[in-house]
């Protein structure tokens, strides 16, 4: 199968990890060998609830007994789709009231950016520096990395860069700006958090401007950060929020939602402003449906920063520099990228699943699911200590 995979799939780069997967349960993937893989990673933050919860698959199974796609986004009445976006205003702030439903965090960002354009009139797209927010045009276009970008240009016109967590920087922000789009946590630039209440002073300079605020929490969303959304931490709300990744514990899904007078703008003038052919699929919005459902009325979502300080307390180390993030969105901090490689190639071999982040190369992601037990935390971070213990000191100078 290995052979198959590399000649008839598409790769996204020269080295793939190339797991033979049999099956997944909870904490663990399995290889056709039958070997247990502990998941420290959880399908890059996407498995909330760990591989193949028993609520979302009888979610699923549910489902797809009644119906799966029946008509294009929008047009007809479905259970599912209806019932989560109402749930979703529930736990959101109250201009957070009306849901589009996608296939994926990027054509959510996509949705978000044309919303934006559409809503003020303007044109200027403000984001990071080091920021990501999907690889398709629109997306690639406010990411803030140009190694990513160079070979694809040119992208959409009138994005300008700021720096994260640089106050100076909000003066760029002017009446000429449609919206500023953050993450609310930078995630491929190694999880860096705002501080000094810099949010705030976004949210502050958009509204004096007329600019919208857009946040990107397709990763830190769902309960990673040990609150539903990771913007409560900071005491703000976006005017367009965008979400995926941990949405459907695995299934592949994504949202932008604001309130319901920004969002009526997208029905006319043109009419069909956004459409999609998936989004809303009645079988995906059942196990966003059953997810929401579990992080809401379970203690999941408590215990995540208890299970942050385990991690914390267990993960220390000469070589690790530093251990960004929040909750169970961590990156372990090295002097090297060498150190980098050799943790997540030795501990693949090991059975332990850890990867890299994307512009950070000295940094291992760990975000496991949010069911990860205290035992398995303390299982995987033992490895992660024995390994750096092996590592030879001299190629760390």
């Amino acid at each position: 199968m290995k052979k198959d995979f590399f000649k008839y799939q598409a790769q996204t780069t020269p080295h793939p990890l190339a797991l033979e997967v049999s099956h997944a349960n909870g904490s663990y993937i399995y290889d056709t060998e039958g070997n247990a893989h502990l998941d420290f990673v959880a399908g890059v933050s996407a498995c909330s609830l760990g591989h193949c919860n028993p609520k979302i698959v009888e979610a699923v199974r549910l489902q797809t007994e009644k119906y799966m796609h029946v008509m294009v986004y929008g047009e007809y009445v479905q259970e599912p789709a209806v019932t989560y976006s109402k749930l979703l205003a529930f736990h959101l702030p109250e201009k957070l009231e009306t849901t589009y439903l996608v296939n994926s965090g990027t054509e959510a960002i996509e949705g978000a950016l044309k919303l934006a354009r559409r809503y003020t009139g303007r044109t200027e797209l403000i984001a990071a520096n080091n920021a990501y927010h999907g690889n398709t045009m629109g997306s690639l276009s406010v990411t803030g990395y140009e190694e990513r970008k160079r070979a694809f240009r040119p992208l959409i016109p009138d994005v300008t860069f700021i720096n994260f967590n640089s106050k100076s920087d909000l003066n760029r922000i002017t009446k000429k700006t449609a919206a500023v789009i953050l993450e609310t946590i930078q995630g491929g630039a190694g999880f860096i958090l705002p501080k000094d209440d810099y949010l705030k002073k976004v949210r502050k300079r958009c509204n004096e401007m007329g600019a919208l605020l857009i946040l990107d929490e397709i990763q830190p969303g769902f309960g990673r950060t040990g609150k539903l959304f990771a913007f409560e931490h900071f005491g703000i709300v976006p005017d367009i929020l965008v979400i995926g990744k941990g949405m459907a514990s695995g299934l592949p899904v994504g949202a932008f939602v604001a309130s319901h007078k920004m969002m009526n703008t997208l029905q006319e003038n043109p009419k069909l402003g956004h459409i999609t052919t998936f989004g809303g699929n009645p079988v995906i919005a059942a196990a966003s449906l059953a997810t929401l459902k579990e992080l809401t009325e379970s203690q999941l979502i408590t215990a995540v920063l208890k299970k942050e300080q385990r991690f914390r307390t267990l993960l220390v180390h000469p070589l690790i520099k530093e251990i960004r993030g929040k909750g169970l969105m961590l990156a372990l901090l090295f002097k090297t990228p060498e150190i980098v490689n050799y943790l997540v190639l030795s501990a693949a071999k090991k059975r332990l699943i850890l990867f890299w982040l994307l512009f950070e190369p000295k940094a291992v992601r760990i975000s496991p699911p949010l069911t990860i037990s205290d035992e398995e935390i303390t299982k995987g971070c033992k490895q992660i200590v024995d390994l750096l213990n092996e590592y030879k000191s001299d190629t760390v100078n």
